[in-house]
């Protein structure tokens, strides 16, 4: 998979460097080139200076067969307008925003984008949504987020106490079939109903085995 990362700070660099051990073919665009300085040694992508919503700058870096795009610098309205020229000028098919000010919400909801708010764990759930388009992540507070996702087959039948985890993970709210419902201990997750959840950063790893890909 091609994929094209705007932002070489600390959560971008790591990025690609993930990216790049899991066999994709990655580059990252940064308006500093210094900030390359970070990229890893296991980092065998392309690294492109200029800012990510210069259509030159996109185009060198491949995104005319980008599959995933991620803006990941530290401005709100830079990830936004990188984000934006991949989604709706290059239709790039899965586009994920880097969110740090989430009053901005309501404007990439508008966009039509997806985001990630910033917390320990961005840069892997970026690296997760890029991969394979699961969840969506809403910090809360601190290490607590609310974590919408599909639920896969390992899920399906399974009672929800059965996947609670105490102090860590608990079901808020289940749609299916286009209508939603509150859960109780007793009630079966069925595969590909869309689970809401509050969820630690720590449990992540723990309920992955859970997420499916949707229908």
């Amino acid at each position: 998979m091609h994929i094209i990362v705007v932002g070489c700070g600390n959560v971008g660099a790591q990025l690609v460097t993930f990216l790049s051990i899991e066999g994709h073919d990655v580059a990252i665009i940064d308006k500093n080139s210094e900030a390359f300085k970070r990229l890893g040694t296991t980092f065998n992508g392309i690294a492109v200076p200029g800012y990510g919503f210069d259509s030159e700058v996109l185009e060198e870096a491949g995104i005319m067969k980008c599959e995933a795009f991620a803006a990941v610098t530290n401005e709100d309205n830079t990830n936004m307008m990188s984000a934006e020229m991949a989604s709706k000028i290059y239709k790039v098919p899965r586009v994920i925003v880097r969110l740090y000010n989430t009053e901005r919400e309501s404007d990439l909801l508008r966009l039509g984008l997806d985001y990630v708010c910033s917390t320990s764990m961005v840069s892997h759930s970026i690296m997760e949504k890029l991969t394979n388009g699961h969840g969506r992540h809403v910090v809360v507070r601190k290490d607590v987020e609310l974590f919408e996702f599909v639920a896969g087959k390992t899920a399906h039948k399974k009672k929800v106490k059965d996947l609670q985890i105490p102090n860590e993970f608990r079901i808020c709210l289940v749609t299916r079939d286009g209508q939603s419902f509150i859960p109780w201990r007793e009630s079966l997750i069925h595969e590909h109903d869309t689970l809401l959840a509050v969820v630690k950063d720590d449990a992540h790893a723990k309920i992955g085995k859970y997420v499916g890909q949707g229908k």
